[in-house]
């Protein structure tokens, strides 16, 4: 596996151009060599510009046109969407071939991406398509806690459908297996449900008791460490104390809200299951903020470090 990390730049009228470069003028020497930012040179030497950075770009930049570029800072538009899709367009066939070993992704816009002609849901679902993969869960990490979620951007009544046995169980498997390769020998994984105090016997539900206990049940069958369904108002508390290493989230809030809440700006996104891998930042565009040379580059650090990570075998650098 290559050890060069491929950044994304995201959507050209957002923070990304900024946080990108920041992210690579802090660097080392040796892993400013092992980084390529997937974007357009004129926007991320407006980012420069913006932030007052003296840093030479040149040999860490995959250029890419983008008509108009640099774009106005902070509008919407179908042409700075385009080009988000083909950075990571570029940044997978390349993951794909070699050339690069994790891609790391600046946030995306999902209106431009669409108003563009590229119908995603955001970027897993983006990545799956163009990987052609059947399947890839969202992990979210963070030092204390770490969820992966068995459905993420679809309505809470097609995340209750999303919720049958087969995929609980799937969603157990990508956990493990993931934290294995970062170096957890044997995760301790909890499984949230989906009803209050998982049901009650019946009395609100049976969805717990019909669908995830026998998936839970499963996995515990081929030798995984699973628990649950575990009631969703203590699971996270107790994972963040030290009790488990995983929680399954049923839907995007559930999972989402508690790492938010714990780790609002070191939180990396994960896709697992994918035939390439890829980190995240987990925060948006922030139009309101973009071209002042304000945006906080942390969540983008921290993904570059979780991107390091998996391109070095799982060992922490």
């Amino acid at each position: 596996m290559s050890d060069v990390i491929g950044i994304t730049m995201g959507d050209p009228a957002g923070v990304g151009p900024e946080i990108c470069v920041r992210a690579l003028a802090e660097m080392g020497e040796g892993d400013r060599a092992r980084t390529r930012i997937y974007g357009n040179l004129p926007t991320l030497e407006a980012a420069r510009t913006a932030l007052g950075i003296d840093i030479d770009l040149t040999g860490h930049v995959v250029d890419l046109a983008v008509e108009g570029a640099p774009l106005p800072w902070g509008q919407l538009s179908p042409v700075a969407g385009d080009a988000a899709f083909r950075f990571i367009e570029k940044a997978v066939r390349d993951a794909e071939a070699g050339v690069i070993g994790c891609i790391v992704t600046a946030p995306i816009n999902k209106e431009a991406l669409n108003a563009a002609g590229h119908h995603y849901d955001g970027h897993t679902g983006m990545l799956r398509s163009l990987t052609g993969s059947k399947a890839a869960y969202m992990l979210l990490a963070s030092e204390r806690l770490k969820v992966i979620h068995v459905s993420t951007h679809v309505s809470l009544k097609d995340a209750i459908e999303r919720s049958t046995t087969e995929r609980v169980l799937a969603t157990i498997r990508a956990g493990n297996a993931h934290l294995k390769r970062i170096g957890i020998p044997a995760p301790r994984i909890a499984v949230a449900g989906i009803n209050p105090h998982c049901g009650e016997n019946g009395l609100f539900g049976t969805e717990d008791d019909e669908r995830i206990a026998p998936a839970v049940a499963a996995a515990r069958a081929e030798g995984i460490d699973a628990a649950g369904p575990i009631s969703a108002d203590t699971v996270f508390h107790r994972a963040y104390g030290g009790g488990f290493d995983l929680v399954v989230a049923q839907y995007h809030d559930q999972g989402h809200i508690p790492i938010k809440l714990v780790a609002f700006d070191t939180a990396v996104n994960v896709s697992v299951e994918l035939p390439i891998d890829r980190t995240s930042v987990d925060h948006g565009t922030a139009f309101d903020i973009a071209g002042k040379g304000i945006a906080n580059h942390g969540n983008m650090n921290s993904a570059i470090a979780y991107a390091r990570r998996l391109v070095s075998g799982g060992r922490a650098q």
